[in-house]
């Protein structure tokens, strides 16, 4: 079958890609953004990228009519509920001119009349769907776990960073956790299959249990010992901002899960389980299966991979050369004698997240908690992999841009909060005798407050750079086993307006 598949940069879409090319099938992938979506080698000659917004009705024309099967997995925090339902739109009027067979639709289960904008956004966005002639499938998810998703890192940042938690009251709401597997294979199965045609199923997992309990059983499983404090009528925004700045997660993200906390989501409308059959994994299972993929660097795809500040919604390639005019700039190099290129780079491929940035982390530290008060995403993002980059991850307070190992070259780009804009480039050359090491920070200022800015917070940037490229020097020497070696040039400053 030819398949469309919308919202493929996502993470429910990047992990069903692949089971849906391996299962055969001929896939058309759905982007804002093409440069975004990194296939493995395998893949990339078997899947077709078709770069455009659904909610440009210009650009529908771009979209095969040769259709089989469409998914919708379109969803944004971001977007307002006039444009999902404008998207929706273009997206059955341009299928119904083709020959669509049939649309399944991955949405969020509520049920209660108690509900935030987002839950009724994605209900109208149903509604949309269901009025066109093309069969349609629903899959109402509960709360949706896996490495990676943020409900996850969220339970994750919680129960290890707060041996005291304080929790407002909805902490006792119902919910029926559902593994990303699971979900994953009731997506894949229902393609083609008749027996879901025009049907509504709500999926969760095997077991329904409150948000205590999941904190909770979490603490269990890695062995914590947990006190949760519930304070009655805590307020949502008070709640949202608590969560934010305990956990990596985003304030839209913050405020839509504190929000669906008061939402019982526990499965009504079941039947799939007839239709399609597969183990579910139960609660316990889906943390241990969860550690194990980030145990063997099998993060898949993230919660971040398709979440960016305000401050990177830009084309990411505008910006693969970094901007030279304009810019204060602190670069430096370093040539090693008797360093192989590939293993230097190696350790700058494995920089931030646990790794830390090897000088002066506290620094690092520092400087990611004053962004977390000003509001931004400090250094609790981490990394999706501490072996595995693509362009668009995010990396602690910065988004790669580039990350190309072939011609050895990392190109950073900050989310900080900064009255101007900041990339950090590395790159490694052989040389004669070894390689040589170049660290490029550039910074370009908005206004007066950004020049200030550079110049102010010279006492902390100076040192850090220093000690990050010294670091990266001499730790990948001492770790390839050399029993001697020479750094000959080493904090070559130049600084350009």
């Amino acid at each position: 079958m030819k398949i469309l598949l919308t919202g493929a940069n996502g993470y429910v879409g990047r992990r069903l890609l692949p089971v849906l090319v391996m299962a055969k099938h001929k896939v058309v992938c759905l982007v804002r953004d093409k440069r975004r979506l990194v296939l493995e080698r395998n893949m990339r000659n078997k899947v077709e990228i078709l770069e455009m917004d659904l909610t440009d009705e210009e650009a529908l024309h771009k979209m095969p009519n040769d259709i089989d099967v469409a998914y919708y997995l379109v969803h944004s925090l971001s977007h307002t509920s006039r444009d999902e339902r404008l998207a929706a739109k273009n997206f059955v009027k341009t299928l119904e001119q083709g020959t669509c067979k049939q649309m399944i639709y991955l949405g969020h289960l509520a049920n209660n009349d108690i509900l935030i904008k987002q839950f009724r956004t994605w209900i109208h966005v149903e509604e949309v769907l269901r009025m066109s002639k093309i069969p349609l499938t629903v899959l109402r998810s509960t709360m949706i776990l896996g490495s990676g998703s943020a409900i996850f890192e969220i339970l994750r940042d919680l129960v290890e960073k707060s041996p005291i938690m304080l929790a407002p009251d909805w902490v006792m709401t119902r919910c029926q956790p559902i593994d990303i597997k699971n979900v994953v294979i009731y997506l894949a199965k229902s393609a083609g299959n008749k027996k879901v045609y025009h049907k509504v199923f709500d999926i969760g997992g095997p077991a329904v249990m409150t948000y205590y309990d999941m904190l909770m059983i979490y603490a269990e499983e890695r062995g914590l010992r947990r006190k949760i404090v519930i304070v009655p009528a805590l307020p949502h925004r008070l709640s949202a901002r608590w969560l934010r700045s305990i956990t990596s997660t985003t304030l839209p993200i913050a405020r839509y899960f504190v929000g669906s906390m008061k939402n019982e989501v526990v499965v009504n409308c079941n039947g799939i389980e007839d239709v399609i059959r597969q183990p579910l994994l139960n609660y316990r299972e889906m943390i241990r299966t969860a550690f194990k993929d980030i145990k063997q660097n099998e993060v898949v795809s993230s919660w971040m991979d398709a979440c960016c500040t305000g401050k990177t919604n830009l084309e990411l390639v505008d910006f693969v050369q970094v901007p030279i005019y304009g810019c204060f700039q602190d670069r430096r190099e370093a040539d090693i004698e008797g360093q192989d290129p590939d293993v230097l780079f190696n350790r700058i491929w494995e920089i931030g997240g646990d790794n830390g940035w090897y000088g002066l982390n506290f620094i690092w530290r520092i400087r990611g908690f004053f962004d977390r008060v000003f509001g931004g995403p400090g250094l609790r993002r981490g990394r999706r992999s501490q072996t595995d980059l693509k362009p668009g991850d995010a990396l602690d307070f910065w988004r790669v841009l580039m990350a190309d190992k072939s011609s050895r070259r990392l190109l950073l780009y900050s989310e900080l909060k900064t009255p101007g804009e900041a990339w950090l480039e590395f790159k490694v050359k052989p040389t004669a005798d070894g390689c040589r090491l170049q660290q490029s920070l550039s910074y370009r200022p908005k206004g007066l407050s950004g020049r200030l800015y550079w110049h102010f917070f010279q006492f902390i940037r100076v040192p850090a750079m220093r000690s990050l490229i010294s670091s990266l020097a001499e730790v990948s020497v001492k770790e390839d086993g050399a029993t001697s070696f020479a750094v000959r040039r080493l904090g070559n400053l130049k600084i350009h307006r």
